[in-house]
């Protein structure tokens, strides 16, 4: 059976909700542990979920949600600001999923942490334009890795967000 879910890493690589793109026969032996186990890489946002190993790791962040309540968060290093979010219940959206294809997770980062980021690529800040409220300080959550140079990085969620998906729905993460 290796050579099934050999072939079909060259199709799905991550083997992360992909039910819905295979045949069930396929997905019978990709999604059967007895046939594979995923010991690659971890699905978009798997690694946010995991605590860090040690105390070396860690990096405190605060989101501040529309209401002004300040939520302090262990992150680690390298942790998607986005997904950490979705760990601990923030309600910061994500509609593509860290896609870089909408600009519902856009967040204002303080002023002592902006220029620690790195720099947005185009793709981001075409998305950003879409985003309402836009500031200097904006930048997508998914987009945001933690370092230790964030340690204690505040980030300030919008108003509101636009998600062109469809009126009223709300992605859950997964």
């Amino acid at each position: 059976m290796k050579w099934i879910t050999r072939g079909l890493n060259k199709f799905y690589p991550r083997l992360c909700n992909t039910q819905k793109f295979m045949s069930s026969t396929q997905y019978s032996f990709v999604g059967n542990p007895k046939f594979h186990s995923q010991s690659g890489p971890l699905c978009s946002g798997e690694y946010e979920m995991q605590d860090p190993k040690t105390d070396d790791e860690v990096v405190n962040i605060t989101f501040i949600d529309k209401g002004g309540k300040r939520i302090p968060v262990k992150g680690k290093i390298g942790d998607n600001v986005m997904y950490l979010a979705h760990r601990y219940d923030i309600e910061l959206e994500g509609a593509c999923e860290a896609s870089l294809a909408c600009s519902t997770c856009h967040v204002y980062v303080h002023e002592n942490y902006f220029d620690k980021l790195t720099d947005p690529e185009e793709e981001e800040e075409d998305m950003l334009d879409m985003a309402p409220f836009l500031k200097p300080n904006s930048r997508l959550g998914c987009q945001i890795i933690l370092n230790k140079d964030l340690e204690g990085l505040e980030v300030t969620l919008p108003p509101i967000t636009r998600n062109f998906y469809v009126d009223g729905h709300v992605p859950q993460p997964h």
